[in-house]
Parts: structure tokens; C-alpha cells; sequence
């Protein structure tokens, strides 16, 4: 199945592992697009959640998908530096114009000067007895929170302040 196209908009959609929708990004436009990855940006962009709420984010954002990690990027561009909020997911899938993942509760937060902070650990107890996640999953996913604090002690990647400030100028280009 073809890829989105650069420079066009997609919209994001979360999910939960028992299938539901979860939030839904109306509109991020294409950065990058390889087999494996894709980076989008968005800017007070609507997000509708799974019970009809919706809102607007804040700032511009900068967003990494892959294919063979487990676990999202969004990198918040704010007036006192670049927050990152990291989600360990499922790899995406793209179908209906739309990047797709299943959301798996911890995430981890990181604040402009690198320190970092996992959060949703309770959620991720709650939900994995609720939606019965499968055993190998809890392997799967405390991994990926280790690849994910090790790329942030490293700053490559999405952690790179440099990359993003590069993704930002050329998201400007689309606008």
C-alpha cells in the first residue's frame, strides 16, 4: 500500500489493544516518509477524544511514527524549549490516509533540558489485566521504555533540539 505524500495532511488515530478509538488528530501535515518511518508537524490542530470531547493543541508539534519500534515521538515546541511526550505503541500502520497505532498507557515525558520522567504505570497495570494484554507484550514494551530513555540520554533521534528546529522550518514551508 502506497505511503502518505509529502507536504499533504493525514490524520493521526489512537487506539487502545481491545480495539477502541481512542484519539483521532484531525490534521498533521507529511514532513518525511520512508517504509519505516514517518514525521509529520501540526499546529493548533483539532484532537477529538474517544467520548466526543475535543480540543486544540497548543503549540506546533513535531511527530515521529516507526515501523520497527514501539513507541511514538511528539516533540512540543514552547516558548521556554522543546518538551517531548513519548508514547510506548504498537508500530504504525498507515490505511485510510490516516497513521495508526495502538496506545499501550506508559509514556514517558521529557523536559527541554533532557531529564525525563515515565508516567501511566497504574494505567498500564489497570489496562493490562482489563484488556488482557499478552505476557510477551510486557517484555516487548519495558524494552522499548529502555530504547526510548537511552535515545533521549543520547539525543539522537527525535531528541536531537537541532532536527527539530530543522523539521519546524520546512513544516513552515507547507503553511
Amino acid at each position: 500500500m502506497p505511503g502518505p505524500k509529502i507536504g499533504r495532511p493525514v490524520k493521526i488515530k489512537s487506539y487502545k489493544h481491545n480495539g477502541q478509538l481512542h484519539r483521532t488528530w484531525q490534521e498533521t501535515t507529511v514532513l518525511k516518509a520512508t517504509s519505516t518511518k514517518i514525521i509529520g508537524a501540526n499546529d493548533r490542530t483539532r484532537v477529538v477524544e474517544s467520548n466526543g470531547r475535543s480540543w486544540l493543541t497548543r503549540e506546533p508539534a513535531i511527530c515521529f511514527f516507526y515501523t520497527k519500534h514501539w513507541f511514538n515521538v511528539i516533540s512540543m515546541l514552547r516558548s521556554d524549549g522543546i518538551h517531548y511526550y513519548c508514547n510506548i505503541s504498537s508500530p504504525f500502520v498507515y490505511e485510510d490516509q490516516a497513521i495508526k497505532y495502538i496506545d499501550y498507557d506508559l509514556d514517558v515525558k521529557v523536559f527541554p533540558d533532557m531529564t525525563y520522567t515515565l508516567l501511566d504505570e497504574d494505567e498500564y497495570e489497570l489496562h493490562g489485566k482489563e484488556m488482557n494484554y499478552p505476557g510477551k507484550m510486557d517484555k516487548i514494551l519495558w524494552d522499548s521504555v529502555d530504547e526510548l530513555t537511552r535515545m533521549i540520554r543520547q539525543r539522537k533521534g527525535p531528541f536531537s533540539h537541532e532536527t527539530i528546529e530543522q523539521l519546524y522550518e520546512l513544516f513552515l514551508t507547507y503553511r
